[in-house]
């Protein structure tokens, strides 16, 4: 892996904005508006769903390393921001993508063993006799559709380079690693740098670590957590901007207020204080509003982009609601129609 991230091809050609993704994606349904009437599909959330369960069970199977499961989930985003997924068979796709994931994150699986897992899954769509070369075949598609850039940073590694600057128990890790896990599902690997990914994915842990179970829970509850963060994080956001207007109009800010105005701002975040916490002594404080507190003190020193932040947690809000709808049959069943009735699974 390439070490420096602001010299990738990931950050020089696969960032978009909203706008330019939905604009891609709108050109190409419009190639060919009959097949797009035709075999109308769930929404793209829920296709990225079922494509992770997919990749997570032959992953499983398989003994296959996290990094190399999110690399193929990011190489289906860009293949199919390039080609209309109606015109694949996106079993082969994924599988595919698995594939040539694991050659890129050194954890190889010989082309045959791919092939007989995956018929295991699809036995319609691969065939004893054409399996192996049809992988081949797509893993050229894929490779040329993304322009041979293969490299691809994931927020992992940010995540546990900070455990221990920012103070995080092995549980804030757990659950933090779990919310980029659940990011492959959405849009926002193709958004935001994964930084940003990471980091809030911290603030989600260190907010919603109240499960005992170290889940994090699809809950309403969960989701009023995530829509508390989101607010405290545009609060620091307009906090930060009336900084920068002061100092640009030559005015001094107050000693610590910087560190001040983010934790106020996080303060929204916070677990409710125990009647035993209560009081002055700084010995009473609770240690996850300690842990926030040290977050928010980071940030307010760091030149990250709130707003991305806030972008990503409401990104994140909206899929867990939509997660709550996702029908796995139904999804199934919509890919099948078209696959079999296009003979893409021949």
């Amino acid at each position: 892996m390439a070490a420096n991230y602001w010299e990738s091809t990931q950050r020089k050609h696969w960032l978009f904005t909203k706008d330019e993704l939905a604009a891609m994606r709108a050109k190409l349904e419009a190639e060919d508006p009959n097949l797009v009437a035709s075999f109308p599909l769930p929404q793209l959330r829920h296709l990225n769903i079922y494509f992770n369960q997919q990749i997570n069970r032959i992953g499983k199977r398989m003994q296959i390393r996290q990094q190399a499961l999110a690399t193929a989930q990011v190489y289906i985003k860009r293949f199919y921001t390039k080609v209309e997924i109606r015109r694949t068979n996106p079993h082969h796709v994924l599988v595919t993508a698995l594939y040539l994931a694991c050659k890129m994150e050194e954890c190889p699986q010989h082309i045959r063993l791919m092939a007989n897992e995956a018929r295991g899954f699809w036995p319609t769509d691969f065939q004893s006799q054409t399996e192996v070369a049809r992988i081949g075949e797509c893993e050229f598609y894929l490779i040329s559709e993304m322009s041979s850039h293969l490299i691809v940073h994931s927020p992992y590694r940010t995540l546990t380079s900070l455990q221990g600057e920012l103070g995080l128990a092995q549980e804030d890790v757990n659950l933090a690693w779990s919310v980029i896990n659940d990011h492959y599902m959405t849009d926002l690997p193709l958004l935001y740098p994964p930084h940003v990914i990471a980091l809030t994915a911290i603030l989600l842990a260190l907010v919603l670590r109240q499960d005992p179970s170290g889940r994090l829970p699809g809950t309403a509850a969960s989701n009023s957590g995530l829509a508390a963060a989101s607010a405290a994080l545009a609060q620091a956001q307009a906090q930060a901007q009336a900084r920068a207007a002061m100092m640009a109009g030559g005015g001094q800010t107050v000693p610590g207020l910087a560190h001040q105005s983010s934790s106020s701002g996080l303060q929204a975040m916070l677990p409710p204080q125990s009647p035993a916490g209560e009081g002055p002594a700084e010995g009473n404080k609770n240690p996850r509003m300690a842990k926030v507190h040290r977050f928010a003190a980071w940030l307010s020193d760091s030149n990250i982009d709130i707003e991305a932040m806030v972008d990503c947690t409401q990104e994140l809000i909206s899929f867990y609601e939509c997660h709550e709808q996702y029908n796995d049959k139904n999804t199934r069943e919509q890919i099948n129609r078209f696959v079999k009735a296009r003979g893409l699974d021949k």
